[in-house]
C-alpha cells in the first residue's frame, strides 16, 4: 500500500471498536526480521501514552503512537503500549540474528507468441530500498538496487529459477543490464510454483533469501462494463470469499456492497457488476455463496445460480441440466492437486451443486451432471424409506479424487437429527458410508473443512464451536483452550464464527466477526487465543499469498478494499512464549524433495526422516497411507543416544501408478531435428496383411511419424527403445517389445525362430493374436494385457517352433528384414510388451524407408527372353520381306496410270 492508502486504513481501523497495536517490517511478509531491521510499531485508540521496550532496543519516539523500533540484540523481547486505562496486551517478539538481509525482486513479461515468460530479478534491500519496491509495483530498480545487484554479480551471484514440482531449473543466459537479469522460462499450469534462489555468495555478510512465487498463465479479470450494477450480498453481511485453489492470487470477494475480483492477490482488482435488468434490485443484494472457477464466477441468489464470465452474464437451469430453483449451496475444491488432475484420463469435476434432495456436478465447458439423490442414498446406505434424509452439504476432500457429502437424517424430526457421511471417488464411481455419526439440533448447522493429510480428516464448526474427525475419523472431539473452553463464543465477547483458515502447513486459524483469532494445528485438540489484530468492527478476511504467508483483506466503507500482510508465526511464537508451551522435538528432518512423486512397476522409492528430540520423551515417526492397496512397505528403524537426546530414523519404500509425463522413443528417430514434409504413396496389395483386392494410397504426415530412416533392403533393424520423462532421458528399455506396421503390412520378417529364442512352445505371433481377437482393432489385439511367453513346458502347445519370433528386445539379437525384391515405405508403431516393466502404456512411431539394386535374374531365363526376342524379331524381319515382294510384284505388272482416251472430231 502507498502511504496515502496505509493512512487511509489506519485512520478507518482507529476509528471505532477496541483500541489494538500492531508491528511491521520494511521486508513483505516479514520474511526478514532480524536486529537489522525497521519495526514500525502502530497503536489505535485514544488512551495512548508511550511504549514499553526492553533497555537494549531503541524506540525512535516513545510518545508516538506510531514509531520505530530496532533491537540490536536477537532473542524475545516483550513490548506493549502504556495507556490510560486498562493494560494492552503485551507481545513477545521474536527478533532474529540472521545473515539473510536481501530479498529478491521480480517482473514478469508474457510473450504468447511463443508461450515463454521473462522474468526480470533484481537485488534489493528492504531498508534501503524505494517505496515501490516495498510496495511491489517498482518496474524497474532503484538506483540502491543497481548498484547491490551489480555488485553481488561481481562477487559471482546469479539467480535461477527451480520449479518446485517438475524439479526444473532455469537459468538466464544474457549478461546482466542494468542491475537486473533475465530469465526466459515456459508458461505453464501444472508447474506454477517457483523459487528464485541464488548463489551462496555474501555482500558485508548477508545473503539473499529465496523467494516463493506461483507463476501460471496470465489470468484476466472479467471487465467491469459501463453501466452494469452491483452484485453483493445482503447489508450487513460478513465478507464472502473464494479462490482458485491452484492459484490462490485469483481470488473472488462478495461484500454487502460491492464484488472485487483479483488475480494477483488484490495488489490491483476490478468490481465485478451485472447488466441491468438481468435480476431484480432484491436478487442483486442477495447473493449467498459464490465460486470462481475456470469456467467464470458464479453465484448463487435465491436459490439460483449465475455465471458471470467474458461472455456475458446467464442465468443457469434446465437447459444446462441444473434446477431453475431449491439450490441450498455450492462447494469447489480447497487443496491444488494439479498434476494428479491432469494425469488422469477421465473428467475430474470443479465444483459441486446440491439441493436438500439431489447433488450436481460441474465440469469443464459448464457441463453439469446430477450425481445422486436422496432415493439412491437411501438404497446404497440401506434407510428406511420412511425416514427423512436431506442433504446437509457436500466438501471436496483432501484425496483429489473424492466428495464427500454430508447427510441429515431423523425419522421425528423435531429436536434432534443425526449427521452422517458417505464419500464418493470419482474413479472407482463407487460410495462409501464412513465411521462418522454426528448428533445435533434439528435447526443447526455445520461447516466442514477437510485438512489436507494423507489419511481423511476434517473439522466442522457452527456458530461457537469447532469439531475435529482426524486419522480417518477416528480421533474426535471438540478443539478447547488450555483453560477447557470448547464454546469459543465465550471468549470472544459473544461473536460468532466467521472463517476458518487452513494453510498446507497445517495452521488453523479461527476469525471471530468480532476479528479476535483463535489458532490449532490439524491433529491436535487444543486452540489458543492470538493477539487481537484488528478492531472489532472491521470486515476482513484472512488469505494466504502466492509466497505461502497470510494476509488480511479489508472491505472499507467507502467501496474500497485493502490488503495488510499479517505474522502469523511470529504472533504463534509470541503467544507460545507466554503460556511456555515448547516443541517436544529439537529437530525433524527429511528427504522429501517432491510434493508428488510417481511410481511405476519395478520402481522403488526410498525415503528417510530423522527426528530429535529429548531423551524419555517418547516421540516416533508415524507413516500414513490412504488409497486403494498397492502399495509395498518396508520399515527400517535405529536408535541413538547421545548427549541427553535420541534419534530415530525412519526408512521407508513404497511402489505407486503410472506418470503421463513418461514416454518411449526409438533411438535415432526425432521429430525436431529434420524437415518435415508429407507425402502420398502407394501400398501393393499383395504387401498388406489383409489381402484387400485394391492397393492401398496412404498419406504420409511429417509432423505425426516424424523424417523416415532410410536403409538398404540387405540391412537388418533392431530398434533401440529409449524411455524418457518431463526431465528427459532416463535409460534404454531392456523389457520386450512389439512392432507392427500401422497401414496394415506385412512384407517383412524376423531373423530369429522361435527355437533359436529358447522357446518351449509356439510363441504368440500377430497373426495367432489376431485370429483370437478379431473383434479388436490391430493394436489392440496384443498387448501386455494377454501376453505370455514361450519359456514353459506348462503353457502351451509345443507347434511348429520354426516360425519367426516375433518379440524383440535388447538383448536377444532379432532384428527385422526386409524383402529383397522392392523397396518401400513402412511405419512402424512400438509397444512394451513385458507386463511388469510399466503401468503406462508405453508406445511410440518410427518409420523406415528401404531402398537397394534389384537383384539380377538368372543367365538362363536371360538367355530365353533374348532367345524369343531374336526368333520374333527375325520373324517379322521374313514377314516384312515377303509382303514387300508382293507388292512389288504388282505394280511391275500394272501400269501405274490408265491410258487415256482420245475424243474423235
Amino acid at each position: 500500500m502507498s502511504a496515502r492508502e496505509v493512512a487511509v486504513l489506519l485512520s478507518w481501523l482507529s476509528c471505532c471498536g477496541l483500541a489494538v497495536w500492531r508491528y511491521s517490517s520494511n521486508s513483505p511478509n516479514y520474511r526478514i526480521f532480524s536486529t537489522r531491521s525497521t519495526i514500525k510499531l502502530e497503536y489505535e485508540g485514544t488512551l495512548f501514552t508511550e511504549w514499553s521496550v526492553p533497555e537494549i532496543c531503541f524506540v525512535l519516539n516513545k510518545s508516538s503512537p506510531r514509531t520505530e523500533l530496532r533491537c540490536s540484540s536477537p532473542g524475545v523481547h516483550a513490548i506493549k503500549p502504556i495507556v490510560t486505562g486498562p493494560d494492552e496486551e503485551e507481545r513477545n517478539l521474536f527478533v532474529d540474528s540472521s545473515h539473510t538481509c536481501f530479498l529478491w525482486y521480480y517482473r514478469v513479461r508474457h510473450f504468447f507468441n511463443n508461450l515463454t515468460q521473462v522474468i526480470s530479478v533484481w537485488v534489493y534491500d528492504p531498508e534501503n530500498a524505494d517505496p515501490d519496491e516495498l510496495l511491489g509495483s517498482a518496474e524497474e530498480p532503484s538506483i540502491n538496487s543497481i548498484v547491490l545487484s551489480t555488485q553481488m554479480a561481481t562477487l559471482g551471484q546469479k539467480p535461477t529459477i527451480h520449479t518446485i514440482l517438475k524439479r526444473k531449473t532455469y537459468v538466464s543466459n544474457e549478461k546482466m543490464k542494468k542491475g537486473t537479469w533475465h530469465i526466459m522460462v515456459p508458461m505453464t499450469r501444472d508447474d506454477a510454483l517457483k523459487e528464485i534462489r541464488g548463489n551462496q555468495v555474501t555482500f558485508q555478510d548477508c545473503f539473499i533469501a529465496d523467494f516463493l512465487i506461483v507463476l501460471t498463465f496470465p489470468l484476466l479479470t472479467i471487465p467491469e462494463i459501463p453501466g452494469s450494477l452491483p452484485i453483493s450480498s445482503p447489508r450487513g453481511s460478513q465478507l464472502m470469499v473464494s479462490w482458485d485453489a491452484c492459484v490462490v492470487a485469483s481470488v473472488v470477494l462478495v461484500t454487502d456492497m460491492e464484488t472485487f475480483q483479483t488475480n494477483d492477490s488484490f495488489r490491483t482488482w476490478t468490481r465485478i457488476r451485472v447488466p441491468p435488468g438481468s435480476l431484480s434490485d432484491a436478487e442483486r443484494r442477495s447473493v449467498a455463496d459464490v465460486i470462481v472457477s475456470r469456467d467464470g464466477v458464479f453465484f448463487l441468489t435465491n436459490g439460483v445460480l449465475y455465471q458471470k464470465s467474458f461472455r456475458g452474464f446467464l442465468k443457469l437451469g434446465r437447459i444446462l441440466n441444473l434446477p431453475n430453483g431449491g439450490i441450498i449451496g455450492i462447494s469447489s475444491r480447497k487443496w491444488c492437486w494439479v498434476k494428479y488432475l491432469s494425469k488422469a484420463k477421465e473428467r475430474r469435476s470443479n465444483f459441486a451443486v446440491w439441493t436438500e434432495n439431489e447433488v450436481y456436478l460441474e465440469y469443464i465447458l459448464l457441463k453439469f451432471t446430477r450425481l445422486v439423490t436422496t432415493t439412491e442414498l437411501k438404497n446404497i446406505l440401506n434407510l428406511s424409506v420412511t425416514a427423512t434424509l436431506t442433504i446437509h452439504s457436500v466438501e471436496y476432500t483432501g484425496h483429489p479424487l473424492e466428495i464427500a457429502v454430508f447427510l441429515s437424517y431423523c425419522t421425528i424430526c423435531t429436536v434432534t437429527k443425526k449427521i452422517f457421511l458417505v464419500i464418493y471417488n470419482e474413479d472407482t464411481k463407487q460410495w462409501v458410508s464412513q465411521e462418522f455419526t454426528l448428533d445435533a439440533p434439528i435447526d443447526s448447522v455445520f461447516v466442514p473443512y477437510f485438512i489436507f493429510s494423507a489419511l481423511p480428516g476434517l473439522i466442522l464448526w457452527n456458530k461457537h464451536s469447532i469439531y475435529y474427525c482426524y486419522h480417518n475419523f477416528t480421533f474426535t472431539g471438540i478443539l478447547q483452550t488450555p483453560a477447557g473452553h470448547g464454546n469459543l463464543s465465550m471468549l470472544s465477547n459473544d461473536s460468532i464464527i466467521h472463517e476458518v483458515f487452513i494453510d498446507y502447513y497445517g495452521n488453523i486459524l479461527i476469525k471471530m466477526e468480532n476479528n479476535v483469532i483463535f489458532h490449532s494445528k490439524i491433529n491436535t485438540r487444543d486452540v489458543v487465543k492470538l493477539h487481537l489484530w484488528t478492531n472489532n468492527t472491521t470486515r476482513a478476511f484472512i488469505l494466504l499469498s502466492t509466497s505461502g504467508y497470510t494476509y488480511f483483506l479489508y472491505a472499507l466503507d467507502n467501496g474500497t478494499i485493502q490488503i495488510q500482510d499479517y505474522p502469523l508465526s511470529l504472533e504463534i511464537r509470541s503467544v507460545a512464549f507466554t503460556t511456555k508451551d515448547k516443541c517436544p522435538y529439537m529437530a525433524f528432518h527429511n528427504n522429501v524433495a517432491r510434493v508428488f512423486y510417481f511410481l511405476d512397476k519395478g520402481e522403488t522409492l526410498t525415503l528417510w526422516t530423522q527426528i530429535i528430540y529429548p531423551e524419555n520423551t517418547g516421540l516416533y515417526v508415524v507413516v500414513e497411507s490412504y488409497g486403494p492397496k498397492i502399495l509395498e512397505e518396508s520399515h527400517d528403524i535405529s536408535f541413538e543416544a547421545a548427549f541427553g537426546h535420541c534419534t530415530k530414523t525412519l526408512v521407508f519404500q513404497i511402489a505407486v501408478g503410472c506418470d503421463d509425463k513418461k514416454f518411449i522413443a526409438v533411438k535415432g528417430f526425432s521429430k525436431k531435428e529434420c524437415h518435415h514434409h508429407d507425402f502420398s504413396y502407394v501400398i501393393e496389395k499383395s504387401y498388406l496383411r489383409h489381402q484387400p483386392s485394391k492397393n492401398l494410397k496412404v498419406r504420409y504426415i511429417g509432423k505425426k511419424y516424424g523424417c523416415p530412416l532410410r536403409l538398404d533392403f540387405t540391412e537388418k533393424f533392431q530398434p533401440v527403445i529409449q524411455l524418457f520423462d518431463d526431465n528427459g532421458y532416463v535409460k534404454d528399455v531392456g523389457a520386450n517389445f512389439i512392432v507392427w506396421e500401422i497401414h496394415g503390412r506385412d512384407d517383412y520378417s524376423f531373423n530369429n525362430t522361435m527355437a533359436q529364442s529358447g522357446c518351449l512352445h509356439e510363441a504368440q505371433t500377430w497373426k495367432s493374436m489376431i485370429e483370437l481377437n478379431k473383434h479388436l482393432p490391430l493394436e489392440e489385439v496384443w498387448g501386455p494385457e494377454n501376453y505370455i511367453h514361450c519359456f514353459s513346458y506348462a503353457m502351451g502347445k509345443p507347434g511348429d517352433l520354426d516360425q519367426p519370433y516375433e518379440i524383440i528386445n535388447s538383448s536377444n539379437g532379432n532384428h527385422i528384414f526386409w524383402p529383397l525384391g522392392h523397396s518401400g515405405m513402412y511405419v512402424f508403431r512400438v509397444k512394451i510388451l513385458d507386463p511388469n516393466y510399466s503401468f503406462c502404456n508405453l508406445t511410440a512411431m518410427f518409420a523406415i524407408e528401404t531402398f537397394g539394386l534389384i537383384p539380377s535374374p538368372s543367365v538362363y531365363l536371360v538367355a530365353a527372353f533374348l532367345f524369343v526376342l531374336m526368333l520374333l524379331f527375325f520373324t517379322i524381319l521374313i514377314l516384312s520381306y515377303f509382303q514387300y515382294v508382293k507388292i512389288y510384284r504388282q505394280y511391275i505388272y500394272k501400269p501405274l496410270h490408265n491410258p487415256r482416251k482420245h475424243k474423235k472430231n
